[in-house]
């Protein structure tokens, strides 16, 4: 309410709404129901440079920070919330080569994802959701490559299509616990990398979420991402920003929603006048005004703090604990206002509720943000 655009910042803003209401929101139901990305749209996201908002410019990117991404992925959640996830995993999953890498990785991935290369974040395994230092993947050196065995769920921007390399963590010094996990990059076409089953799932159904599995993969050591032994780091720091960019996909959603509910109750009629009329409905409207903008002043100080440089653990907890509850909330009281026609697939709102439980799950939950807020306030 009281954040002031830069000039730049309003006209990404501007041109990512006109691409999410003139192409998002005639293919969302489609993509929804075919659970596949319009290859079109991912085009024009490549030629728009949103593939590479955050990179800099000399590596071909936008050189823009988390506050644009932010908006980004907000504009296009507003519309689809399966486009918006591509593009915070994207805008994530490259940023500890963006921290860390050697310019030799920089100058061969970042180049790559900039030009519209898809790239993915890969930490969860089948022992390690909210536990996340208890991965199993190893990386073995062999000569200069690593021999890679192991296997990580859930991996969004990877699919049967998509994905073209993939920053994954891996123990290579089992003696040495978190201090001996590594970030590693690995090629889409590395020996012994494959794809396992493309998840088959309740919301988000056009975005990629697949299966990872690791084989004697063989990679060059060249392809560690900073030092070894620094990877927990590097993911936990990379999370924090992916956080924000999962925040502001709730934020688009319920801003979407809010915004269905309110013209919806000013146009339908019930015992002869709008049901905008309704007190209980007017405040149903005013809790979730109240919370959208809570939601946003949250995520846009997240994003400000981590443009400064400043530790943002605590700001990103709370932005993404808040917006991911208030992001079903929202979706949820709007589909209510809704009634029955709220309910089926001829509206959005019915796509946007699924789409929206995601959040409060993914890139840590609910309760592991609150676990973050408590540490960080505790110190």
């Amino acid at each position: 309410m009281g954040f002031v655009y830069t000039e730049e910042q309003e006209s990404i803003r501007a041109l990512v709404k006109e691409f999410a209401k003139n192409e998002l929101e005639p293919r969302a139901p489609k993509m929804d129901q075919e659970e596949k990305l319009d290859p079109e749209i991912i085009r024009m996201m490549q030629e728009m440079g949103l593939m590479g908002i955050g990179i800099p410019e000399e590596y071909g990117g936008l050189g823009m920070g988390v506050m644009e991404k932010s908006i980004v992925v907000e504009e296009l959640a507003r519309k689809c919330a399966s486009t918006a996830e591509l593009i915070s995993v994207q805008n994530m999953a490259y940023m500890a080569i963006l921290k860390h890498g050697s310019e030799e990785l920089k100058q061969k991935y970042l180049t790559k994802a900039a030009q519209g290369a898809i790239c993915a974040f890969a930490l969860t395994e089948p022992s390690a959701g909210s536990d996340a230092a208890n991965i199993k993947t190893t990386a073995v050196v062999d000569g200069d490559e690593y021999v890679i065995n192991g296997s990580k769920c859930f991996i969004s921007n990877m699919g049967p299509d998509e994905g073209d390399f993939v920053t994954i963590l891996a123990i290579t010094d089992p003696d040495a616990g978190v201090k001996g996990f590594t970030a590693i990059v690995v090629d889409r076409d590395a020996p012994g990398f494959s794809l396992g089953r493309r998840e088959e799932k309740m919301g988000i159904r056009a975005a990629d979420v697949s299966e990872l599995f690791f084989e004697n993969c063989r990679v060059p050591v060249s392809n560690t991402v900073g030092e070894p032994g620094k990877g927990f780091n590097y993911f936990m720091e990379s999370l924090d920003g992916g956080r924000i960019g999962m925040a502001s996909q709730a934020l688009g959603i319920a801003e979407e929603a809010l915004e269905l509910a309110v013209n919806y109750a000013k146009t339908r009629e019930q015992f002869k006048k709008p049901i905008a009329k309704n007190q209980g409905l007017q405040w149903y409207i005013a809790d979730m005004a109240t919370k959208v903008e809570a939601a946003r002043a949250l995520i846009y100080e997240a994003a400000t703090t981590y443009d400064r440089g400043e530790n943002v653990s605590k700001i990103a907890a709370i932005a993404k604990y808040y917006a991911a509850e208030i992001g079903v909330q929202v979706a949820d009281k709007a589909l209510q206002i809704h009634s029955g026609y709220g309910y089926m697939r001829d509206y959005p709102l019915e796509r946007m509720y699924r789409d929206a439980r995601i959040v409060p799950i993914y890139e840590g939950t609910s309760e592991v943000q609150k676990m973050i807020i408590a540490r960080e306030t505790l110190k």
